[in-house]
């Protein structure tokens, strides 16, 4: 099903809701980075472009052949081989990337708990309503003269919800297996 706009897909009342939640799950997680943290992702998001990586060997690459060609020239090197300087430079700045890297990771780490959180509070909420379903067709087959009444002891177990904290307790108490 497409819309009018472009064909751009239109979608039931509940799934736009739940696109614009996630919108603006990140558009309050873009809000709320402080002015650093926005320069320090804009600034891991330029390292990661692929002709970052072209740049940094035309770099390498010049520098290498500026001092060799002075050598040649009988001039003065800037850097004599093995070019301590330019391995100099180039820890420093894989040090600043590292570290770059790793506050932009923390920042989409912390988007990536507020996913699961979301995804967790929704799941133990759908794990509740479709007990509750349960519950109210059973209770419909019991009532219906139509239909036998028998005992049902899974559906009776599945009607009622989870206890989130024993089955969290159970997961936290429960030894890893090992592997094998």
């Amino acid at each position: 099903m497409t819309d009018t706009n472009g064909g751009v897909p239109a979608f039931s009342f509940h799934i736009d809701e739940t696109i614009s939640s996630i919108a603006k799950l990140r558009a309050e997680h873009q809000e709320n980075a402080t002015p650093l943290q926005r320069v320090v992702d804009r600034m891991a998001k330029l390292l990661s472009r692929p002709w970052f990586i072209g740049a940094i060997t035309i770099v390498i690459a010049g520098w290498i052949g500026l001092n060799l060609i002075s050598a040649m020239q009988g001039g003065h090197m800037i850097d004599p081989p093995p070019f301590a300087w330019l391995g100099a430079a180039v820890s420093l700045t894989s040090l600043y990337m590292v570290i770059l890297i790793l506050a932009s990771q923390e920042r989409e780490d912390q988007l990536a708990h507020h996913r699961e959180m979301l995804i967790l509070e929704l799941a133990i909420l759908s794990e509740q309503k479709i007990a509750k379903v349960i519950q109210l067709l059973e209770e419909s087959r019991r009532d219906n003269p139509n239909l036998r009444n028998r005992l049902d002891p899974e559906a009776e177990t599945m009607g009622q919800a989870a206890d989130t904290q024993s089955v969290l307790n159970a997961i936290t108490e429960k030894p890893a297996s090992k592997p094998e």
